[in-house]
C-alpha cells in the first residue's frame, strides 16, 4: 500500500531554474553579476545592441547562452529572452544585480509551486554606497514559471503578472548597482523617459506645466519626504535625477501627443 506521504505532488517538486538577463552596454557590472551565477547551469544573456564589451564578457562563461536580439521595450524583451531558457522556471535578473551565496542556496532549496511567484528583497547602491532613503530596499517578484505567467507588455515599469497567484517572499537579499557614474543617470533618464512617453502616447494627457510641477514634486518627495538628504551626496544626485527624468517623461509625452494629434488632423 502506498501512503500519501510517498506520493509525488506534481504541484510541489524541486525544479531546475534558468537565470535570464537582458542587457545593453552593461559591461561595467556584468562580470560581477555572472561571477555570482557560476553555480547555475543555464544563464541566458540577451544582448540588445551593446557597443561595449558586454558580449565579450558574457561569451567567456560556459554556463551562459549569449543571445543577440532586438530591444522591443522592457516587458516584451524580457518575455522574448525567457523563451531561450532551458527551464520553465525563470529567475529574472538585471545585469547590474549580484546574488550572494545565502540567497542562491535559498533559491535552489525552493520547492516550486506552479501557481506561486517568488519575491526577492533587493538592496540598492550608488557606486559602492548603499542607499537607504531615496531608494531603500525593495521587494520585487523575480521568480516565476513561464508556462503560468510572464512579464506585462509595458515598455517601461514592467512587472510579472501575479493575478491569481500566491506570492511567497524569500528571506535573503541581493544587491543592485544601477549607477556607477553621473553619466549613467543622464543616459538612463533619456532612455526611460522616451519609453514612458511612447508607452503613454494617446493614453495620458500632459503639458509643460505638468512636466514642470511633476518634476519639482519628484525632487521634494525624494529629497525631503523620503529623507534623501540623509543619503548625503548620493541622495542629492538621485533626487535631482528623479526630477530630471520626470520632467523629460512628461515633456516628451506632451510633444508625442501633439505629433499624434497633428497626424490625425
Amino acid at each position: 500500500m502506498i501512503h500519501k506521504s510517498e506520493l509525488i505532488d506534481s504541484e510541489r517538486v524541486n525544479m531546475a531554474i534558468s537565470v535570464v538577463i537582458i542587457v545593453k552596454n552593461g559591461g561595467t557590472i556584468l562580470e560581477r553579476c555572472l561571477e555570482s551565477l557560476n553555480s547555475f547551469e543555464d544563464v541566458v544573456v540577451y544582448n540588445n545592441g551593446s557597443t561595449d564589451d558586454t558580449a565579450f564578457i558574457a561569451s567567456g562563461y560556459p554556463n551562459v547562452q549569449l543571445i543577440e536580439g532586438e530591444f522591443i521595450g522592457f516587458g516584451p524583451t524580457k518575455n522574448a529572452a525567457a523563451g531561450f531558457a532551458k527551464n520553465d522556471w525563470i529567475l529574472s535578473l538585471d545585469a547590474d544585480e549580484i546574488l550572494n551565496e545565502e540567497i542562491i542556496q535559498e533559491i535552489k532549496a525552493l520547492a516550486y509551486e506552479s501557481k506561486t511567484v517568488y519575491t526577492l528583497l533587493r538592496k540598492n547602491f550608488y557606486k559602492e554606497t548603499e542607499v537607504h532613503y531615496c531608494w531603500g530596499a525593495d521587494e520585487i517578484v523575480r521568480i516565476y514559471n513561464r508556462k503560468s505567467t510572464s512579464y506585462s507588455d509595458k515598455q517601461v515599469h514592467e512587472h510579472i503578472l501575479t493575478n491569481g497567484f500566491k506570492i511567497e517572499k524569500l528571506s535573503n537579499s541581493f544587491s543592485h548597482f544601477p549607477y556607477q557614474s553621473i553619466s549613467e543617470f543622464i543616459l538612463k533618464a533619456d532612455r526611460y523617459s522616451t519609453l514612458f512617453a511612447m508607452d503613454n502616447t494617446g493614453k495620458k494627457d500632459s503639458s509643460p506645466a505638468k512636466a514642470f510641477f511633476n518634476s519639482l514634486y519628484s525632487f521634494f518627495r525624494t529629497y525631503i519626504l523620503k529623507r534623501g538628504f540623509l543619503d548625503g551626496y548620493a541622495g542629492l544626485i538621485i533626487a535631482f535625477s528623479h526630477m530630471a527624468t520626470n520632467f523629460y517623461k512628461y515633456i516628451k509625452l506632451y510633444e508625442m501627443n501633439l505629433e499624434q494629434k497633428s497626424k490625425r488632423g
